[in-house]
């Protein structure tokens, strides 16, 4: 059989892994599982589960606990030995073994611990071999006294090193050393002065302050919690060089003087370890502790290296102050030298120390149990390591394998047992035993050989899920023995290993990138030579969950709201959590945190929400996160430290400290001054510097008391302002400017006014600011001159009309005048024309157009500056009417120099007259001539009042009243129609000329019920105005609605005449234009009849389904609906005489949506008059009835005999005797008689009457048996006589649901009644 196998290893329906050794030909080791359905029935060997440490120090005050415990089938008993002799338990009434278990409690009260110390072993026995444990060493804590010694006091010099030792008594385990004083404070330690690994404390030099009396070592020993002193140290410290040899001589008495070390600045050296170089050895695995203490002054510092390499990264730390160098979990590769440097301004010196790494026994793969099929081969691997190389010695059931019974299929190499060819009954423990110098290991292996069919551990049916394009892990835990063969099948298809699945060795199935189509269900199968089992499972690959909204990072202001969106994607089966963390920790229990469903919300914000928000979307599979951060923005503080530097007459440098700008940068600052002489309590801006100074050089004026504050600017706002600076005044000089915007203007024809905008405060630049103003006519030689205060202008009279003038403003003050002013160049005053323009023409161009022409007025009369001409004209009259309709003159104004100008907007056919004057800065010149000129005619305006009405079914009237302006003499109108659709589709346009005296016009002919759209013009001989538009309907003819007897409620689809007349509008727009927006239902009428109303209206929406609804008034029905769709009126019948009804218009979309609606409108149909009424009670009504009702019975009574008699009713000769050409056979559709009517005149029916409703009816008074038998529905005998039955038509039209829509008539009820 082929050895090569996997294990699965299980407990319950989680699998083990074990790890495995594959060897060609042998077969690997098995751990018999825990399930306890498992472990009924099998065999198995003792197996060690927990046991006492190797070295175990007690504490002589407790029990002593020991432990050993294990596992078999049958459970094991338990022994021990000590010190290598059997440990009879049972004698010694001190200890006691647990039941069940090895664990030994030994009471050592009364006793001595000494007594039980020693080396334990437990022995773990079954039928199928025995388990050992390690060595157990048990030893006594101890925490021995100080030996007793009396301490010299030590006398050392100034600068010299020290050590003081400390030697404390050797403990179990060792003790932990510190320095305290009297009072139980730690000793101060730094780089000059620390305590060894050894626990001495070293001085690298003394100083004077380390005299002292209380040195005290301290040893605390751990397991008896014990603390014990050394007897005080003192320490004197003297400056020998300041003491002479008296003093001296009296200070040492009794003293140990340390005098040989050198006391001055010297070079360091090292006090431990001493010498250039030294050795140090440690265990691989442990921790290495390196240390270098030196000696010198002033204080070396110590550094550390590794020669020819690097110190361990991540693995070394530095301890007391650089000293000792910690390196952890040291590796062989942490050998070789390692150097220490001390170094000071004197100099350096350095220590080497080698380091040499060695290993007790470590595993590098243990042996490993084994279950073998009877037959099978197998090993027993025990591969270890060390420094140096551990010895391998092996044992079976607990005695040396070489004292052991010879077995010729086990053969012992090295490390490795191989069994060939195992029996049943040949189970047993093996340990191995690896040591060396510095330790061994210990292991227990047993070998079982089994027999056992497959079973399969995974739980049956078992459900995985994971997520798509992850890794699915589909167990198929077994156990057997030989070990069973795993095989896998999908729906019935094998699965081998492939870039999709991998079968490990434990028969788990791999699926590397799971996808939807690979859930389904999974069969595994576990075989071998004695059986075969099978498992389902299932597996269930979902959609992974994404967040698609992720939070972004957000910049607020303090007390505002952030939020953090996370919306998440995710499998419909699984349902998400979400979980936000700030900052990787949970969110503080704060009310203004909000967690919504999708959304974290943070309200008034503060400065301490600050930081990086996570949100946690999981589900029991996966999870998805995203973060994002916060940061909380305010206005930054205000600048502080305002200081005042390089003070100058006309500057000064102002620094300041910028305060804190709150997560946004500061972008500029903002340095505002106060003028506390000029305008007090009033702060100007003076400059900006940008945000990323602290310093501006301020230019200043003279004579100002300045005050300086800054605010700072960042992207939220401006801070508030800084604290004011000191004041800072400056020194009164002349002024550096003069007034600004200096005019010169004429008011009046003989002053002239100079103005300028007066100076500042910070201006002034010094006490008495006066202002020296000059002035004289252009290129005169003497100047005019006043010194003005407080004032802003001055006024010159008595000056010539508009004369050119030189003026000058000079700023002068207590310290002297300003700089030279510049001359400002102005005129006098204006004084009006006085000259009129001449020859001026008119050339009328149009009807409302003309242009004007004159010559310039010269400019010597102008006295001013020109500013351009006035055209005042005026419509005196119109020409077409004979009274006067004066108008308001008008004016146009041309500028400049201008001769020519344009009037337009003229009446046509009008007399005007027009006039011309000049004007400058002071006023209007006199005025032209008036000059007379007429407008032509034009074209009128259009018709007012137009109007259009029905006159019958194929007639309109057009009305209008003439144009408001006729513009000349009406020659006629003109009137355009044409019939149009509902798609404003126009058909052939008809024209009429009309008469300037028409103010109406008939139409006849015109089709009914159509559509007309209408143009009316009005004309002159200039030709046509413009037209106004309208549109109008023609009468509907109800006889040509065809009803087809349409119940209430019962909707159908009637023809489509055209709508009733919409309301008529009037409109200056060209033909043919579409209607304008507003409501789609228009102009919608009612009328009601007895049992039915009519319904028309104007729709002009886009396509769509029209529904008549309407309900009984006050009524909680729902509403009726009626489709109507094509047509513009809509018959309901059915109404009830006297009821009131709610009727109203939809149209609906295709998807039955309401797209249009009308206003609901309330109809009531009219109650039966009083004479319908009251014809019943009537006594010639009463007669008549009771006359016919004989009739008729006489007429049945000798049908009847004749059919007794075996005679045949003469039917055919009746028929021929009231035969009339007219009268034809009613149509089965719909009750009605064949159209006979001439469709030119549309008149009624020979013997028959035109209803209302457009129905032709029978005639009342028609006594033919028609209304008994009609075509082949009635029955007839051989010989073709009639049998059918006289009500047998009324039947039929009743169960075809046929009825007569027709109002009810006398003739009708007997007609029912027989």
């Amino acid at each position: 059989m082929d050895g090569k196998r996997s294990c699965s290893l299980c407990g319950g329906a989680m699998m083990i892994m074990m790890m495995m050794m594959m060897i060609s030909h042998m077969t690997s080791a098995l751990e018999v599982p825990l399930d306890s359905k498992v472990l009924e029935g099998l065999p198995q060997p003792p197996t060690i589960t927990n046991q006492s440490p190797k070295d175990y120090i007690i504490d002589p005050r407790e029990n002593i606990n020991i432990f050993c415990e294990a596992k078999g089938k049958p459970h094991p008993s338990f022994s021990w030995t000590r010190n290598g002799t059997h440990f009879d338990v049972e004698k010694d009434p001190k200890v006691v073994m647990m039941p069940g278990t090895g664990n030994l409690v030994i009471d050592i009260s009364g006793e001595k611990a000494e007594v039980y110390e020693g080396v334990y072993q437990c022995i773990a026995r079954n039928e199928h071999g025995s388990a050992v444990s390690n060595n157990i060493v048990i030893r006594q804590s101890r925490s021995p006294l100080w030996s007793k010694e009396k301490n010299e006091p030590i006398t050392v010099q100034r600068g010299t090193s020290l050590i003081l030792q400390c030697r404390p008594p050797a403990g179990l385990p060792p003790p932990i050393i510190f320095w305290m004083d009297n009072n139980f404070q730690r000793l101060p330690q730094n780089s000059r002065v620390s305590q060894a690994l050894n626990g001495d404390l070293y001085f690298s030099n003394v100083i004077m302050e380390d005299t002292r009396n209380d040195y005290i070592c301290y040893a605390r020993f751990p397991h008896t919690q014990t603390i014990q002193q050394k007897q005080p140290i003192t320490v004197k410290v003297l400056d020998i060089e300041a003491m002479n040899d008296t003093v001296l001589a009296a200070f040492l008495n009794g003293s140990d003087f340390w005098g040989d070390s050198p006391s001055g600045e010297r070079v360091p050296s090292f006090l431990h370890p001493p010498g250039m170089e030294s050795t140090t050895m440690v265990l691989k695995g442990d921790t290495l502790e390196l240390e270098c203490i030196a000696d010198g002054l002033p204080t070396p510092n110590i550094s550390w290296t590794k020669v020819n390499g690097e110190l361990p990264s991540g693995r070394f730390s530095f301890y007391s102050f650089q000293k000792t160098l910690k390196i952890k979990e040291v590796t062989e590769a942490d050998g070789g030298d390692y150097r220490c440097i001390a170094k000071n301004r004197m100099g350096s010196s350095q220590h080497t120390i080698t380091v040499v790494v060695r290993a007790a026994p470590f595993w590098i793969s243990a042996p490993q149990n084994l279950i073998l099929a009877p037959k099978e081969t197998g090993n027993l691997t025990c591969d270890v390591d060390g420094n140096p190389k551990p010895t391998i010695t092996w044992s079976v059931n607990g005695n040396p394998i070489e004292s052991s019974h010879n077995d010729p299929s086990r053969k012992v190499s090295d490390g490795v047992i191989t069994l060939s060819d195992v029996q049943t009954g040949s189970s047993a423990v093996y340990q191995c035993n690896a040591s060396n110098d510095y330790g061994y290991l210990l292991a227990n292996a047993f070998v079982s050989v089994l027999a056992e069919p497959p079973r399969v551990l995974t739980s049956l049916n078992h459900e995985y899920s994971v997520i798509s394009n992850s890794r699915a892990l589909l167990d198929c835990a077994s156990f057997g023995s030989p070990l069973p063969k795993i095989t896998w099948f999908k729906d019935s298809q094998s699965i081998l290993n492939s870039d999709l699945y991998h079968i490990h060795k434990n028969g788990t199935l791999e699926i590397n990138v799971a996808q939807p189509q690979n859930s389904g269900k999974y069969t595994c199968i576990a075989s071998n030579n004695l059986g075969n089992k099978e498992n389902h499972v299932h597996l269930q690959v979902k959609e992974p969950t994404r967040i698609i909204r992720q939070p972004e990072y957000k910049e607020v202001q303090r007390n505002s709201i952030a939020v953090f969106e996370c919306k998440v994607k995710h499998d419909p089966t699984l349902i998400p959590s979400m979980i936000w963390l700030k900052d990787n920790g949970e969110l503080p229990d704060d009310p203004r945190f909000e967690v919504g469903s999708d959304s974290l919300t943070i309200h008034d914000v503060t400065e301490d929400d600050e930081g990086t928000y996570t949100c946690i979307r999981n589900t029991t599979l996966d999870q998805d996160s995203a973060s994002a951060t916060l940061t909380v923005v305010e206005q930054p503080d205000p600048p502080t430290d305002l200081e005042l530097t390089d003070q100058r007459e006309r500057s000064v440098r102002l620094t300041w400290t910028p305060g804190d700008e709150h997560n946004s940068p500061i972008k500029l600052f903002l340095i505002q001054y106060e003028d506390s002489l000029h305008e007090p309590g009033v702060w100007l801006n003076m400059t900006e510097v940008s945000g990323t100074s602290t310093t501006a050089q301020l230019e200043l004026s003279p004579y100002v008391y300045y005050s300086f504050r800054v605010l700072a600017l960042n992207g939220v706002g401006l801070s508030e302002s800084s604290d004011p600076s000191r004041q800072y005044r400056t020194n009164p000089a002349k002024p550096d400017v003069n007034p600004s915007d200096v005019e010169v203007s004429g008011t009046s024809p003989d002053t002239m006014t100079i103005s300028w905008r007066e100076l500042s405060g910070l201006e002034s630049n010094g006490p008495g600011l006066q202002y020296k103003v000059s002035w004289r006519m252009k290129d005169a030689e003497q100047w005019t001159t006043v010194t003005l205060a407080n004032v802003s202008q001055h006024v010159v009279t008595g000056t010539p009309t508009f004369t050119l003038y030189e003026v000058t403003v000079q700023a002068v003050n207590d310290y002297g005048e300003g700089p030279r002013p510049e001359v400002v160049l102005g005129y006098s005053g204006e004084n009006s024309p006085t000259v009129a323009p001449e020859n001026v023409k008119v050339s009328v161009q149009s009807g409302t157009e003309a242009e004007v022409h004159w010559e310039a007025v010269p400019l010597s009369s102008v006295r001013g500056r020109l500013k351009g001409y006035k055209v005042t004209y005026q419509k005196m009259r119109s020409l077409h009417k004979q009274d006067y309709d004066r108008e308001n003159p008008q004016v146009l104004i041309f500028s400049g120099e201008e001769t020519v100008g344009r009037l337009p907007d003229l009446h046509p056919y009008s007399h005007y007259r027009l006039n011309i004057r000049a004007f400058n800065g002071h006023g209007d010149g006199p005025s032209s001539t008036d000059q007379q000129f007429q407008t032509p005619e034009g074209v009128p305006g259009p018709p007012t009042n137009v109007n259009i009405r029905n006159l019958n079914l194929d007639s309109l009237l057009v009305e209008w009243t003439p144009p408001l302006e006729d513009n000349g003499h009406l020659t006629g109108y003109l009137l355009k129609y044409q019939p149009i659709n509902t798609t404003e589709e126009a058909g052939l346009l008809k024209e009429v000329l009309l008469p300037a005296n028409e103010t109406s016009y008939t139409l006849d002919k015109l089709t009914h019920s159509t559509h007309y759209k209408f143009f009316l013009n009005a004309m002159t001989e200039t030709g046509s105005g413009p037209a106004v538009t309208k549109e109008a309907f023609t009468e509907v003819d109800e006889a040509l609605i065809r009803h087809p007897a349409v119940e209430a409620g019962k909707g159908s689809a009637p023809p489509s005449p055209p709508p009733p007349t919409p309301p008529v509008t009037q409109s200056l727009q060209p033909p043919f234009q579409a209607p304008p927006a507003g409501p789609m239902f228009g102009n919608v009428n009612s009328s009601v009849k007895e049992d039915h109303a009519v319904i028309s209206w104007e729709y002009l929406g886009p396509d769509g389904n029209v529904y008549v609804e309407y309900v009984v008034d006050n009524s909680k029905e729902p509403w009726k609906t009626e489709f109507v769709n094509g047509t513009r009126t809509f018959q309901i019948r059915g109404l009830k005489p006297g009821m009131s009804y709610r009727v109203r218009l939809v149209a609906k979309d295709h998807s039955d949506a309401t797209i249009h609606s009308t206003q609901e409108m309330l109809i009531t149909v009219p109650a039966m008059t009083n004479r319908q009424a009251e014809i019943a009670t009537q006594g010639w009504f009463i007669g008549l009835m009771c006359a016919i009702a004989l009739l008729i019975l006489v007429l049945l009574i000798v049908c009847f005999i004749k059919r007794n008699k075996g005679g045949k009713y003469p039917v055919k000769e009746k028929e021929d005797a009231h035969q009339d050409p007219e009268i034809q056979p009613m149509k089965e559709d719909d009750g009605t008689f064949g159209e006979y009517s001439d469709t030119e005149d549309h008149k009624p029916l020979k013997g028959s009457r035109t209803p209302s409703n457009g129905t032709v009816k029978k005639d009342d008074s028609d006594d033919s048996l028609v209304d008994y038998g009609e075509g082949g529905d009635g029955q007839f005998n051989e010989d073709g006589s009639f049998i059918g039955q006289y009500s047998g038509k009324k039947e039929k039209d009743t169960a075809e649901g046929n009825e007569s829509s027709e109002a009810p008539s006398p003739v009708n009820a007997m007609n029912s009644f027989v």
